[in-house]
């Protein structure tokens, strides 16, 4: 099976980039799904509207895993603004792989779960 994925895919799922706990992070969220089990927890600090550190924990196949991986390293330093623009076309592209319907929900849950990041940042935020 791992024969089908990129290169890139396999070495973020055997050496995962930003994998571990930040202990200080002004946001902490965790999603699953429920199709398969896999979750992602990611850990978040800001400065301002920017991302300056993102890290995850998670469990599960080595597409949402990887794609855990990749985006971290995609999103850190970025503006909240540009990361709410990433759609599921950008998943896409960064791991290098068309994804059936089953497989792209594994590849979407990490930027699911970091949306509902940056959604809670922003309200906590303006309170």
């Amino acid at each position: 099976m791992s024969e089908d994925f990129p290169r890139c895919i396999l070495d973020h799922y055997k050496r995962p980039r930003n994998y571990g706990e930040i202990k200080d992070a002004d946001i902490t969220v965790k999603d699953s799904n429920r199709l398969c089990g896999d979750y992602v927890e990611l850990y978040l600090k800001f400065d301002g509207n920017r991302i300056s550190a993102i890290s995850f924990k998670g469990q599960g196949c080595m597409i949402s895993q990887a794609s855990a991986s990749m985006l971290t390293e995609l999103v850190k330093g970025k503006e909240v603004e540009e990361v709410l623009k990433l759609t599921k076309h950008d998943v896409t592209k960064m791991l290098g792989l068309e994804l059936g319907p089953v497989r792209m929900k594994c590849a979407m849950l990490p930027l699911v779960a970091l949306r509902k990041a940056i959604e809670s940042y922003l309200s906590k935020k303006s309170r």
